[in-house]
């Protein structure tokens, strides 16, 4: 029993080496001025990471400012792109990064999400789960130039029947009003940047599921629900902020995609509303044209570009954020 001379209201008492192991907030000792040395080290590196994250904007921004200077905000509204006469506009490249990242998108969060539940959910036994989630996992570490190769040489030759086949039947819709479609289009890029982002939806939503308690599970099943009705009404709605933040992070990597995407779209600077025709996205443009920029000017319209294209990351990042909240606030 702590004497009364030994109690921390004495003026004079020291904690000992005991009481700060209990006690982590003590003002005094070595665990105080680890603790402080930890939050330093943290704010540090907080901090640098901010500063270089403006310090790669700013330098951006000054290799990109001849081409701000001479077409200001015109650039996101013009189509031509023409490196010998250098007039540039990025409405093209904008509008194929934008599409095919939402057909992306749109094509791997169903699949992402029902992935993430068969390998979260008892529907298979425990070895046989982590098996196949590994496997998805695994298609990260494919690097994209190899989906490439394999988009050109296997997929597209696959797909380009049922392309036809579209055209064919379905020609009438602006969507699929391309004749002839050679195979090198939206749609592919769309397909193949979904399965490109499909492990990362993927393993994060199963992450998110797998931290929902599971007296959520129990107490759903014990009330009368079934497997599905306890999945679509408690378990999808209290990981909803975690899986929609999966599909944003999965999203921003479609954004910046490059090497796959530029194997298998096609690259034409054109706007147009059929998925069947070719197009072209930003990071596409960066990778075939800025080695070969000859021009101050055509080198600050391709920055102009990168920095446009982290100007649409950002945004995504930060309504994702405003998003996650938003729900975070709904389910309380």
């Amino acid at each position: 029993m702590t004497s009364p001379e030994q109690t921390p209201s004495n003026p004079s008492y020291q904690p000992s080496v005991v009481d700060a192991a209990v006690d982590l907030t003590v003002t005094g000792g070595r665990n105080y001025w680890t603790n402080q040395a930890f939050t330093w080290f943290v704010y540090a590196f907080a901090v640098f990471t901010v500063t270089v994250l403006f310090w790669m904007s700013w330098i951006v921004f000054q290799l990109a400012k001849p081409a701000i200077d001479e077409f200001g905000l015109g650039f996101l509204t013009t189509l031509e792109w023409d490196a010998g006469n250098d007039v540039y506009g990025a409405l093209a490249f904008i509008y194929g990064t934008l599409v095919s990242s939402a057909i992306a998108i749109l094509l791997a969060f169903p699949i992402g999400v029902a992935v993430s539940l068969i390998t979260s959910e008892n529907f298979l036994p425990a070895s046989i789960r982590t098996g196949f989630a590994f496997i998805v996992e695994l298609i990260a570490a494919i690097p994209s130039v190899i989906i490439g190769l394999w988009g050109i040489y296997v997929f597209i030759p696959f797909l380009e029947p049922f392309q036809k086949w579209l055209y064919s039947i379905l020609g009438w819709i602006p969507l699929f009003d391309t004749e002839n479609p050679a195979g090198f289009n939206m749609l592919s890029a769309g397909i193949v940047l979904s399965i490109m982002i499909l492990p990362t939806l993927a393993a994060i939503s199963r992450d998110v599921l797998l931290v929902v308690p599971k007296e959520l599970r129990s107490a759903s099943m014990a009330l009368g629900s079934t497997r599905w009705e306890t999945i679509f009404r408690v378990l999808l709605p209290s990981a909803l902020s975690g899986i929609i933040s999966a599909a944003m992070l999965a999203l921003g990597r479609a954004l910046g995609e490059t090497m796959a995407v530029t194997m298998v779209i096609g690259n034409s600077a054109q706007v147009s509303a059929s998925l069947l025709a070719p197009a072209y996205t930003i990071p596409s443009v960066l990778a075939n044209e800025f080695a070969e920029a000859a021009t101050e000017l055509h080198v600050g319209s391709l920055t102009y570009l990168a920095l446009v294209l982290f100007a649409l990351t950002l945004a995504v990042n930060i309504a994702a954020n405003l998003l996650v909240q938003w729900l975070g606030v709904k389910t309380k």
